[in-house]
């Protein structure tokens, strides 16, 4: 056999030649070799075939006892036409003239187009579109598909009660009418007004991202104010319980709790019961402390020209740790006050927008040193609750 050339694929080289290494026909053949088809004939059973009848059926959801005609083996037993099956009948109640005079008079329907509208309900199973389409406006006034509902529900509804059925199915036209309106509304607007539902409908999103990030903030000020409180009272308690021969010199308390601390400021980890550990592990910030924070507190030990990395002794460690801790809480606390005063600006230039002329009375407390001090040097009159109209003297 050849040898394949390359860069011809086996499959296409395996077309070319057989496994008796005979080169390709020229013309197309029906003998393969010298053996002719392995198969010249289909072998069939020696059974006979079943025969196939066109025999006549009836479908029995018809009324018209319309005959109808298909193939079935002679063998099979009739059965009925199986898809009679889906022919679904919808139960329409009917009532007699004594009932329809002592409960089913309307203003607006006769019982002569009652009549009609229980009819269309019994041959189009209640199929309300064309029911209102094939409506005899010639005899009757038109009528839209929410009065056809209404009418033919509490006739229902009626006869429902009289039966003594608990469950009753009650019809809201009104709500239908005003559904399909604010629908066809929908469905008619221009794309200038699509494209401003969608503006407004980011806008609500932003808005509400930014409501619920001011909560979180609101409770993380409230959370670090009461640590704060709590970091103050608890040297004073500790005081308390001091006995009077150790006032006279008594030991710098830790102005920090144990469980604020970690809570508030920065919770470094425990080597007590660690083993063999150097006091300068005590001093290493965790990896939850983030590159902004430290790069803050190494900021501010330089403004108060203190070492990065003093010598770790125990008390040096003990108040080290807690010096970064209350740096941090600051951090914090800057970053509420920030945000308090924003929303506070923005709140009085709103109020100012709405009440043109008038000017929002702010608590001297509530405003910032920096700007107390920017606006005593303008000279400008700032509206003190307690004192109005009196300027500024800080």
């Amino acid at each position: 056999m050849p040898k394949r050339p390359e860069g011809m694929h086996r499959e296409v080289f395996a077309l070319l030649y057989n496994d008796n290494k005979d080169a390709p026909p020229l013309f197309p053949s029906d003998t393969i070799g010298n053996n002719g088809y392995k198969q010249t004939k289909i072998k069939l059973g020696m059974r006979k075939p079943r025969k196939w009848k066109w025999m006549s059926f009836t479908n029995p959801a018809r009324t018209d006892n319309a005959t109808f005609y298909h193939w079935r083996r002679p063998s099979d037993e009739p059965k009925e036409y199986p898809f009679a099956k889906f022919n679904k009948k919808v139960d329409v109640p009917t009532y007699t003239d004594v009932e329809y005079q002592q409960h089913l008079v309307c203003d607006g329907w006769t019982k002569e187009e009652t009549d009609h509208l229980m009819d269309l309900a019994q041959r189009f199973d209640l199929r309300f579109i064309i029911m209102a389409d094939r409506y005899d406006t010639e005899k009757f006034s038109k009528r839209s598909v929410e009065d056809l509902k209404d009418r033919y529900y509490k006739i229902c509804g009626i006869l429902a009660k009289l039966s003594g059925e608990k469950k009753i199915y009650t019809y809201d036209a009104d709500h239908e009418r005003r559904r399909k309106e604010q629908l066809k509304k929908l469905y008619e607007r221009k794309p200038e007004q699509i494209e401003e539902e969608q503006f407004l409908l980011g806008e609500l999103k932003k808005i509400e991202a930014r409501k619920k990030e001011r909560e979180r903030k609101t409770q993380d000020l409230q959370k670090l104010i009461s640590q704060a409180d709590s970091q103050n009272e608890t040297p004073r308690k500790t005081d308390k319980k001091l006995p009077k021969k150790k006032i006279a010199n008594p030991a710098r308390p830790s102005r920090v709790d144990t469980n604020a601390v970690e809570s508030a400021g920065i919770k470094f980890p425990d080597y007590k019961n660690s083993g063999v550990s150097l006091r300068s592990q005590r001093m290493k910030l965790p990896a939850n402390v983030g590159q902004k924070k430290s790069k803050g507190i190494e900021q501010l030990l330089q403004e108060m020209g203190l070492e990065l990395n003093p010598t770790p002794n125990e008390e040096i460690c003990q108040h080290f740790n807690e010096l970064r801790s209350d740096m941090v809480l600051l951090m914090e606390l800057k970053t509420a006050l920030g945000t308090c005063e924003y929303e506070l600006q923005s709140l009085r230039h709103q109020y100012e927008a709405l009440n043109p002329g008038k000017t929002l009375a702010i608590p001297a407390q509530l405003l910032s040193t920096n700007e107390t001090e920017t606006k005593a040097g303008s000279g400008e009159i700032i509206d003190v609750v307690g004192s109005p109209g009196t300027p500024s003297n800080t």
